[in-house]
Formats: C-alpha cells, structure tokens, sequence
C-alpha cells in the first residue's frame, strides 16, 4: 500500500503553519519526509528505553547528514513529570543548540507530549516532529499541537499548544506494539466514531477481529480517518475553544481514574474507555441515549478487549474531587462531553450532582460492588 499524506491546514494561511501527517509503512528511514522540515544541521531525537532499541538506528539512518544527539528517558505514564522533562534540556544546553534546531519525538504519547512541551520553551519556541509509535499516538495525541507533563494534582495540568512541523507515523510499529497498547490506542479511534461519525463507530464494530489481528489495510484505514477527523477539529479550533472539546469524551473520567490509581497504572486508553462508557451512562440518563445505546457502547469496547468498568480503588467522592481539578472546569463548573446520539456529542456544564453521583456508582455497581459515598 502507498503512504498516505493529510495535511492540516491552520489559520491565518499567510502564517504557513500547515503541516503534513504521513501515514504507511517504512517511514523511519525515508530522509525526505524530514528534511523540509529541519531548519538547521542541529537535530535531537527523544525516546524511551523501549523505543529506542528498535526505531532509534533507524530515524538516524535518515538524518546522517546531521548533527544528531538522542535523550532516552525511561518509559512510562509515571515518568511524565517535571523531573523527567527536565532532562531534554540537560542535552540541548549540553550540546549548545541553537533556535533552529529541531526535536524529534520518537516514542507514544508520553514521548510526544513531552517532547512537544520541551519544544515549546526552548528557548521561547523551536520546531519539533511527530514520529508516533503508538496506536494512540499516531491516531490522536500526535495531531493537533497538544503538549505538556502532569502534576500529582492532575493529568497534563502544566503544557502548552505547540503544533509540530510534521507527523511521520510509520504503521509497522504496530506490528511490535504489545496487545495491552493496542487495544487502549483504538479507544480514542472509537471516541471519533462516537463524537462525529457514527458509520465509522459501525465500520469498526464490523472490523474489530481484523483491527486487532493487525490487519494492515484496515489499520491504514482507521488511522487515516481518525487523523482527518482530528485535522478538521483542530484547523476549525486550534485552541479549544469551542469543539475541539469534543475530542475529550470520556476523559474528565479516565484522567481522574489515571491520577487516583498512580500514574500508569492504568493505560490512558483504558481509563478513557471506561469514561465514555460513564459519559454514555450520564447520557442516558439526560434522556439522550436510549439502554440500548449505552449497551452498544459497551458491547464495541470489549469487541476491541477494554475494560468497561471502574476501579474498585476510588470511591465517587474521590471521582469528584479528581474531576474538579480538571482542566475543562470553568468558572467553577464541571464540563462534560456528552453524547445526544451515537455518533454526535455536546458539551455541557449542567449537569445534576445526583445524576452524576448515580452515574459514578453504577460503574461498578454493574460487578455487584456499590462504591458510592
């Protein structure tokens, strides 16, 4: 199959601020997708020990042309920290770059968040690149200039938009991926089904045993589509101001179920398949959705092996009080992304405590176990 290329087209278009995502298999080495994008000689990957010893020789294989210098941090939700981050920059002064330089981000959402931040305050802002090695990564957090680290408080709760120059998202990394980071990265593939396109949400329902096979064309597919949908949110609001905020159902309830369980504990998909399925329950409850929505949610998330039910550890006062901190809450208020049908969402900051708190408890209650407090 030949790559795909999208391209998202960011205002004002005098700005040229458009940035290509390449889509296929045996990217990595392909010089030409990096160099329109490198502004200077100075070039530093990012990765992590599990990345970098299958990838890293790789993306170098395309950049011997260049002063390359490679940061390798340790894997995981829990490294997203201030500490951590910090590292980058022990590199970049390390090595004196300069403005011009670029970052590459090789690695899954941690390691592109991370990156995307450092990037961003380098010096007041240098350039960066997308090299997703994730599901998840190529398909959501990769796309649309989102960065930052977390805080004990809270999930991504210190960052910045910073829109990368380039996304090379080389599918046969998925081929390696274990089958645990599969699954959660088609969460957020079925969020664009739920939010927009319901024919997509029924197209992967169909497909489910052929996407978790790893069946090449079909993931081509289901990147592809999720990335244009991502592209169309972001290029009509950059900064979430209005429904780029749709692209975070379920997650006001999975970042509360990532931070009170201890940063990855659970995958990030995981604790947002779990959120959608709360927010569909809450939809119900509104009157939007009918129990056999709510039952069709659950019944295409455990088609792709995620979990549809809370952890027993967190009681819904504690739910709560992790949701309040959230970075959706305005002017004291608590904004949910909800769904009035499958396949379109609204955001809502009316929502009754009671209806909340029932939704809170029969996420577990579904296993015999009341939690409500």
């Amino acid at each position: 199959m030949p790559p795909r290329t999208l391209t998202v087209t960011l205002p004002p278009a005098t700005a040229n601020r458009n940035y290509p995502i390449h889509i296929g298999r045996g990217l990595f080495n392909q010089t030409a997708l990096y160099r329109p994008h490198l502004i200077s000689r100075q070039v530093l990957i990012v990765t992590n020990t599990t990345v970098a010893p299958l990838y890293l020789d790789a993306v170098r294989s395309a950049l011997t042309d260049y002063q390359v210098n490679s940061v390798i941090l340790p894997d995981g939700e829990q490294y997203k920290d201030l500490a951590t981050w910090q590292q980058i920059f022990d590199v970049l002064l390390a090595q004196r770059y300069g403005r011009d330089c670029t970052l590459i981000a090789l690695g899954g959402g941690v390691i592109g968040d991370m990156t995307g931040f450092a990037a961003a305050s380098y010096q007041r802002g240098v350039a960066f690149i997308q090299v997703p090695t994730t599901l998840l990564a190529q398909v959501d957090s990769s796309v649309g200039g989102k960065t930052g680290i977390n805080h004990p408080a809270g999930k991504n709760m210190i960052g910045a938009f910073h829109q990368p120059a380039a996304v090379i998202a080389d599918t046969d990394t998925l081929m390696t991926l274990p089958e645990r980071e599969l699954s959660a990265g088609f969460a957020e593939v079925i969020k664009y089904g739920l939010i927009r396109d319901l024919d997509f949400f029924n197209w992967l329902a169909h497909h489910a045993d052929g996407l978790l096979a790893r069946d090449p064309a079909l993931l081509a597919t289901a990147i592809e589509r999720s990335c244009q949908h991502k592209a169309e949110i972001v290029e009509a609001d950059e900064y979430e101001s209005g429904q780029r905020a749709l692209l975070n159902l379920g997650h006001t309830f999975g970042h509360a179920i990532e931070t009170g369980t201890g940063y990855g504990n659970w995958l990030h998909g995981e604790a947002i398949a779990v959120g959608m399925v709360m927010a569909a329950d809450l939809s119900h409850r509104l009157g939007w959705l009918t129990n056999e929505d709510v039952d069709r949610v659950r019944q295409v998330l455990t088609a792709f092996q995620l979990p549809i039910t809370a952890p027993l550890e967190l009681t819904a006062g504690q739910m709560l009080d992790l949701m309040a901190v959230d970075k959706k809450v305005l002017q004291g208020k608590l904004r949910l992304v909800l769904l009035t049908a499958l396949g379109a969402a609204q955001v809502t900051s009316d929502v009754p405590m009671e209806q909340l708190r029932m939704t809170l408890a029969s996420a577990s209650v579904s296993r015999g176990i009341a939690w409500l407090t």
